[in-house]
């Protein structure tokens, strides 16, 4: 890097600079806003959820501002939020300290008020991360936020609303199964029973599978690439534990096209493979929407796919 390189560079990062903390967000509103949204869960919260005391949701206010500095933080340099880790944090010891009298109920309550504060500093943060790459005023990114965020409170309960009337939510069999919601429901009774609640061997199966992971995990990094390639990432393939193998399914069939894609014209691959991938998600997610508006209508599809063993005549 020559000297006039090292000056545009150092110029952008000062121009950056200056932009972004031109328009700070004064310190008095930050901490008069969160007072009062504190002030509005802990008198509403435990109306919704009686096991969930008044003092339970202060405490938790009180703790959040520490872990969404952490998870902030460590957002802004992996791009990876951990909400859901500092949430369960929230749940178990919250399940514990209820007991079996509605503990599973104030537990994941707690998870979710803790997980609401943690997940928002990480999305403000890549907000001012983008702001700050993009020359934008952070002001103008918090206050978009604030309007996202505005949006949110009237759009997710009726897009859950919608959903909840439509589809057979929680069915095993169902297309959504809601693989999330029996795992913090069970790691709730986890937080009061203790590990006696477990089925038996679990926690057997839970540690071979974690030194399985930690194995494979370190063979792909001291093997060479063309060995490593062929070595299956392990948190890959756990997903579909998770949320089903439709989802392995529809990332296999992703997977062989991007593979075609690249062996015919490797560079179009590199430059459009995230924007394809972007837009087929997208709108795999919007359909759900007509689709749950089809089912409330009661409106049938004129042909059905059955996989399934037929029954005996």
């Amino acid at each position: 890097m020559n000297y006039d390189e090292a000056s545009e560079i150092l110029l952008v990062k000062k121009k950056r600079d200056e932009v972004f903390l031109k328009d700070r967000i004064p310190l008095g509103f930050a901490v008069s806003g969160y007072v009062g949204l504190a002030a509005i869960s802990t008198a509403t919260i435990p109306l919704i959820f009686p096991p969930l005391k008044w003092y339970f949701v202060l405490c938790s206010y009180f703790i959040a501002p520490a872990l969404a500095f952490c998870n902030s933080y460590g957002t802004g340099l992996t791009d990876w939020s951990l909400a859901s880790t500092y949430g369960k944090i929230g749940l178990f010891i919250i399940a514990s300290v209820v007991g079996s009298d509605g503990g599973v109920i104030a537990g994941l309550a707690a998870c979710g008020v803790m997980m609401s504060i943690v997940s928002t500093a990480a999305d403000l943060m890549q907000d001012f991360k983008t702001g700050y790459l993009t020359l934008s005023s952070a002001k103008s990114m918090f206050v978009s936020q604030l309007v996202g965020t505005a949006m949110g409170c009237i759009i997710a309960p009726l897009t859950f609303y919608l959903f909840w009337s439509a589809f057979d939510i929680g069915d095993p069999n169902g297309p959504y199964k809601a693989p999330y919601a029996v795992i913090f429901r069970e790691m709730a009774i986890l937080g009061i029973e203790g590990f006696a609640e477990l089925p038996k061997h679990c926690l057997a199966l839970c540690y071979g599978f974690f030194v399985a992971a930690l194995i494979v995990n370190l063979l792909r990094d001291i093997t060479p690439p063309k060995i490593s390639q062929f070595i299956p990432i392990p948190m890959a393939m756990a997903v579909p534990f998770y949320i089903g193998a439709y989802f392995a399914i529809d990332m296999f069939v992703g997977t062989v096209i991007l593979f075609v894609w690249e062996r015919i014209n490797r560079k179009d691959a590199d430059d459009y493979a995230g924007a394809v991938a972007s837009g087929l998600i997208c709108g795999d997610g919007i359909w759900t929407i007509p689709s749950a508006i089809l089912s409330i209508l009661r409106i049938n599809p004129p042909i059905c796919m059955y996989f399934k063993p037929a029954l005996a005549s």
